[in-house]
């Protein structure tokens, strides 16, 4: 007798939040699959009931998390800060395309707490999680993980080819077809792409909710995920006398935006809770909790936020790798810079801080860099100037100036359609919610970071896919 198939509305019906259901029966099918109907059963509203006896399970510990289950914590281990009456200066880099004041507010708030040393708002700016997106902030001895949030290390990398730009425009068909073949998107996706060498770092041995996580990163090593991830070609333009000591001209590139898939997310699910656990903030300032550099906790996310970034660049390897052998070419260009990720620096007046770019992009003097639009409007090849003001950080892309949700609701697909036709872009996926109507005016936010970066090329995008 066949089992029945348990689905995520099941368990919603039981009273399961919708996405720790999804996480649960993701784990069935893993771990499970050959459990009775009553085993099951039984398990799942024990999760549910007491999920602070399976944070530590390696199959459900981050399900459990999800459900708000909590790690056991050493008497003394919690901390209870007190929050400036007032915030330290922090500069807004604000343009014509304008800052929400919720994303100020939040920047606002988070440099109330009494371990930020700096902060500045970045002109894409809009709301988040604990900090804003295009929020930077720097901190004293310790690291807030949504301050560098879910998906963690996620990155641009840009490949050029000695290639005419023109095929992005004319060869649609081609170039469209490798995309279908060489890259998955989503929940879901796996590439199973074989051995790479960042699965073999130690941290994956070493580290107890990493070495749990390492079959999943395995399977996803070279996919991507949803919302504004994408691999895109597009025509990259150099003028006379670049810095890549190119011709002027137009070549065909390929673009790829992704960060650390389920890997990082559930670091990043894992370690908050525990922020949240050992610093106790006020309810409305709960998802700037930090973790101590100086003890364990603080030291274990250190180690997990690296290994997820390196995970991200291989993923972006595998793509590009892949896509370039499909194209019969070599990169002659490649450049690559992470978002969603902490720094170690040093402010001006000489004081050693933890930089946290949210959706920021690193500009240090001479640092190169890319910085998206939408998927019908220009990217740009940036060098950093190194500004102290914005700690060494520029955009990272256009920003959203509609929610999804408002996006789904304003926007209609005829308006969408039309703009692609009209600008020559193939669309493969991709949603209303990723119209570039949803986006702010990415010249308007350039406009205002010229301080921050100097423009070295464009990229236009000719050929999408998204989830």
């Amino acid at each position: 007798m066949h089992k029945k198939k348990l689905r995520t509305k099941d368990l919603v019906k039981r009273g399961w939040p919708k996405r720790a259901a999804g996480l649960a029966i993701n784990v069935l099918l893993t771990h499970f699959r050959r459990e009775s109907e009553e085993w099951r059963t039984a398990i799942l509203a024990n999760l549910l009931a007491n999920p602070d006896n399976f944070v530590e399970d390696e199959a459900w510990g981050a399900v459990a998390l999800s459900l708000g289950g909590q790690p056991k914590l050493e008497e003394g281990d919690v901390i209870y800060p007190e929050i400036r009456k007032s915030p330290g200066d922090f500069t807004i880099f604000d343009s014509e395309a304008g800052i929400a004041p919720n994303a100020v507010q939040q920047l606002y708030d988070a440099m109330r707490l009494p371990v930020a040393a700096a902060g500045a708002l970045m002109p894409d700016a809009h709301h988040g999680y604990g900090l804003p997106i295009g929020g930077v902030l720097a901190t004293e001895g310790c690291v807030i993980p949504y301050g560098v949030g879910v998906d963690i290390g996620c990155r641009m990398c840009l490949s050029v080819f000695d290639l005419p730009g023109k095929l992005a425009d004319e060869d649609q068909s081609r170039l469209s077809d490798i995309l279908l073949k060489n890259t998955a998107f989503g929940f879901g996706a796996h590439r199973n792409p074989g051995d790479h060498e960042v699965l073999e770092d130690e941290t994956f041995r070493l580290l107890p909710m990493a070495k749990k996580l390492r079959p999943k990163a395995a399977a996803q090593l070279g996919s991507s995920g949803g919302g504004n991830h994408f691999v895109e070609f597009g025509i990259v333009r150099l003028s006379e006398g670049n810095a890549f000591d190119r011709p002027e001209g137009e070549y065909l590139a390929l673009l790829s935006h992704s960060g650390s898939r389920g890997l990082g997310a559930a670091l990043a699910n894992h370690y908050t809770q525990l922020a949240m656990r050992e610093c106790r903030l006020p309810k409305e300032l709960k998802h700037l909790a930090w973790l101590s550099l100086d003890r364990d906790s603080g030291r274990e996310y250190w180690a997990a936020m690296s290994l997820a970034g390196d995970y991200a660049s291989a993923c972006h390897d595998d793509i590009h790798r892949r896509i370039t052998r499909a194209l019969g070419e070599s990169a002659m260009i490649r450049v690559e810079n992470h978002h969603n990720f902490a720094w170690k620096d040093q402010l001006p007046d000489g004081r050693e801080v933890i930089v946290h770019r949210k959706g920021a992009t690193p500009a240090a003097e001479g640092e190169l860099g890319i910085i998206p639009g939408s998927m019908a409007s220009p990217g740009y090849i940036v060098r950093g100037r190194g500004n102290p003001a914005s700690l060494k950080s520029a955009s990272h892309g256009a920003g959203r100036k509609l929610s999804r949700s408002q996006a789904k609701k304003t926007l209609t697909g005829s308006s969408m359609r039309s703009l692609l036709i009209e600008r020559n872009v193939h669309l493969i996926g991709g949603a209303l919610d990723e119209a570039p109507h949803a986006y702010k005016d990415i010249r308007a936010v350039m406009a205002g970071q010229s301080e921050l970066v100097d423009i070295l090329g464009t990229f236009h995008p000719k050929v999408v896919r998204m989830a």
